[in-house]
């Protein structure tokens, strides 16, 4: 961050913590819930929302001064969903088997409300550079979330982490010892997703009183 400014540092850190769009603004729950019971499609999802919210971001700044207020949100649909299209064609060419797990959540970040509140109420407002560095903040503050819950529900759930056998059955499979845990079915449950992003959004809040609210 040293090449920064310290406002500009803020438009990545702040995301990253006292404003996660996921545990404080509770935006983009849906995917939280939807692709966390792989760690591998979480990473993957992050990367995408990054691409889209960065790139998306500095083409809605580029033509903030000529779209017309009236269909400004078709505009960035439009946006979005070109960036979208790319990023689901990338995965179709070069991780095929992944972008069929993913299936249509690759074509839901169209409809992320992180994504298109970034637009309205950043990217419209400010320069290129700082509506990039702000698409590029949210989307690791999304990321990171994403990441943290498939991590526990995948490893808890199915023993595994990227699909390698870490513990319990999956472990026992392979003939190594397995520390006598079993693969907790539940985790892996979309309702787990849920209960793991509230015990994240608590352990957040206890830990800096001033997000609780009155």
């Amino acid at each position: 961050m040293g090449l920064l400014s310290k406002k500009d540092a803020g438009l990545i850190k702040d995301p990253l913590a006292d404003n996660n769009p996921i545990t404080i603004q509770v935006l983009g729950i849906c995917s939280a819930l939807a692709i966390t019971a792989e760690l591998k499609a979480a990473v993957v999802m992050a990367i995408s929302v990054l691409f889209v919210l960065g790139a998306g971001n500095v083409v809605i700044s580029l033509m903030r001064n000529i779209i017309p207020s009236k269909i400004r949100i078709i505009v960035q649909l439009i946006v979005v969903a070109t960036l979208v299209i790319i990023v689901d064609q990338v995965l179709k060419a070069f991780a095929y088997e992944l972008s069929k797990t993913l299936g249509a959540f690759i074509g839901l970040i169209i409809t992320n409300c992180i994504i298109m509140g970034r637009f309205e109420a950043f990217a419209l407002g400010n320069g290129p550079w700082k509506s990039f560095l702000d698409g590029v903040g949210n989307a690791l503050g999304y990321g990171v979330i994403l990441i943290i819950v498939a991590f526990f529900r995948e490893l808890l759930g199915s023993g595994t982490l990227f699909g390698f056998p870490v513990l319990g059955d999956s472990v026992e499979k392979t003939g190594l010892y397995a520390f006598g845990y079993e693969n907790n079915g539940f985790m892996i449950m979309p309702p787990m997703a849920l209960i793991v992003v509230g015990i994240i959004i608590w352990v957040q809040r206890s830990r800096n009183k001033a997000l609780i609210e009155d």
